[in-house]
């Protein structure tokens, strides 16, 4: 008989003792910073080459209790994020708008089902590719991780009402995201840093990184849609079945009760006061006239009124939904939402703060459309907040390991005895072991600027040295930051959204790691053309 497997937050904990052996273990050291003016004219720190020397050791003992408190501290904007992102969407279910679009969204698919071509092909499928498709772009292009968190708990009711699993819904935002985050066309988190402190063209090698990004994506895309039709079969294949009674429960009740479409005068409301904020926002944004947004995409950019083309076309599409139900202008407010964060991350740099807000303000206004008083907003939005405490809690309580390792000062240990390993290797070899580095690093430093910014120093100079390119040991560095992320719980990332889907690590963990592991594989084998070929940029 089995014994039953560790809770996630005894796993994490685990984890954090195991942090803390480590630190008894491996020679304390660190080596000494710099700071760095990157093309762009920002500043970066960065270690300086040959400057590691051993410190005091700090073994962690009791640290491991306090650890938690400073993970809560480190995380704290990822914490506070996901209880926004709870109550926002929490207020929003409770008019039914969501349950409304899901299931126009079903009856939609099933009429292209009558579409022979289509229905060969597997309606499902276009949709699921589609979507994993607008993900991975918005990974490879501007580095979406922590905006998944948003989408998850859209993803994956939807995925239930396809009748698939959690972990089908987590895989067409999350994992899509990442895939492409891995294959980064134009992430200036990890290609715009790595590449900067690198001494390389911005962006430049874009051309075999395009190529990369089709591989990885047709490697990953594949096993998530395997995987959803054997589970669209035989869904009580699912390593998740029973847990996912709570997604089934939810689309009964939904499905069970005739929604009444009206639009009350409290959504006109709604509308007028957001048309309002909207104009002063697009007029006044940033103290100057009409304000003229700068998208960024990669070296590329483009420069037009783009707050206020928005603000018309929601002011359109607000009104035409306002005259069918206050359902779907519910829907049409969080399609804008997504609108003007997409603006927002592109345009003006904006992250979990600002996101959150706009969120937040997205069930202010829900609540208010649908009528709802103060107090009733108010309870919704702590029953939302309640419901997804637990994916919060488990997000600080996984930042207490990079706490461990960090004041146990032997982060920098491990990077430095890693990268002695590749002295005596042959350019193949040496590859190998920069990628292996990188993808074991992430494992403790989930942040891709970070990691840059510490072991870019170190790789950049000593691949000339061994007559591999820089451009070659970015995009080792590249695969390295993204593979891992999809499975290491350090990710306050993962961690939350795994809360948000209802998916215990351990489950997640056997089913992603086949996934990972082709993945890594895969990654090596692209890597090894920038040695044997004339390839642009390299």
């Amino acid at each position: 008989m089995l014994k039953k497997v560790p809770h996630t937050y005894v796993i994490v904990f685990l984890i954090i003792i195991v942090a803390a052996a480590m630190t008894w273990i491996i020679p304390a050291g660190e080596f000494s910073h710099t700071t760095k003016t990157l093309p762009d004219g920002s500043k970066r720190e960065v270690i300086v080459d040959g400057s590691f020397h051993k410190t005091e050791q700090a073994p962690q003992t009791w640290h491991i209790l306090s650890a938690m408190f400073k993970g809560f501290v480190n995380q704290a904007d990822i914490i506070i994020f996901i209880l926004m992102i709870g109550g926002a969407f929490w207020i929003m279910n409770a008019s039914k708008a969501l349950d409304v679009g899901i299931i126009a969204f079903i009856r939609s698919t099933h009429k292209l089902e009558k579409i022979k071509f289509l229905k060969h092909l597997g309606v499902d499928n276009i949709v699921m590719l589609l979507i994993m498709t607008m993900f991975s772009a918005f990974g490879a292009i501007f580095g979406m991780s922590e905006e998944t968190i948003a989408f998850v708990i859209i993803l994956v009711p939807l995925a239930i009402s396809m009748g698939y699993d959690s972990i089908t819904g987590m895989s067409m935002v999350y994992v899509a995201a990442h895939l492409g985050f891995a294959g980064a066309i134009l992430n200036p988190f990890t290609i715009g840093i790595a590449q900067g402190l690198s001494d390389l063209p911005i962006f430049s090698g874009i051309e075999y990184r395009l190529i990369c990004w089709l591989v990885i994506n047709a490697i990953g895309f594949t096993f998530i849609l395997l995987y959803a039709r054997r589970i669209k079969r035989h869904p009580e294949k699912s390593i998740m079945y029973k847990a996912d009674k709570h997604w089934r429960d939810r689309k009964a009740e939904n499905d069970g009760k005739d929604v009444v479409y009206y639009t009350p005068k409290s959504a006109w409301l709604s509308y007028a006061i957001i048309i309002i904020c909207l104009i002063l926002f697009s007029i006044n944004f940033d103290d100057s006239a009409i304000k003229l947004t700068n998208l960024k995409i990669g070296n590329s950019s483009f420069t037009g009124p783009v707050l206020p083309i928005a603000t018309a076309l929601f002011a359109i599409f607000g009104f035409i939904s306002l005259r069918k139900s206050v359902h779907f202008y519910i829907l049409n407010l969080l399609a804008f939402t997504i609108v003007f964060l997409i603006v927002g991350v592109m345009g003006y740099q904006w992250y979990v703060m600002e996101i959150g807000t706009l969120f937040f303000a997205m069930g202010l206004m829900s609540g208010l459309a649908m009528n709802a008083s103060a107090n009733k907003i108010t309870k919704l939005f702590l029953e939302g907040a309640k419901d997804i405490f637990s994916a919060a809690l488990i997000v600080g309580l996984a930042g207490g390991i990079i706490v461990i390792l960090t004041d146990g000062k032997i982060v920098d240990s491990i990077m430095y005895y890693l990268s002695r390993g590749m002295q005596s290797m042959a350019r193949e070899g040496s590859l190998g072991i920069m990628y292996m580095i990188q993808t074991m690093l992430n494992i403790i430093i989930p942040s891709g600027s970070a990691k840059a910014a510490l072991t870019m120093p170190i790789m950049a100079p000593f691949s000339d040295l061994i007559g591999i390119s820089r451009q070659a040991t970015v995009l080792a560095f590249q695969f390295g930051d993204g593979f891992t992320n999809m499975i290491t719980p350090t990710s306050g990332v993962l961690i939350g959204c795994l809360g948000i889907a209802r998916i215990p690590y351990d489950k997640w963990f056997r089913w992603v790691w086949k996934l990972i592991l082709a993945l890594i594989i895969t990654g090596f084998l692209l890597l090894l053309p920038t040695l044997y070929f004339n390839l642009n940029g390299f």
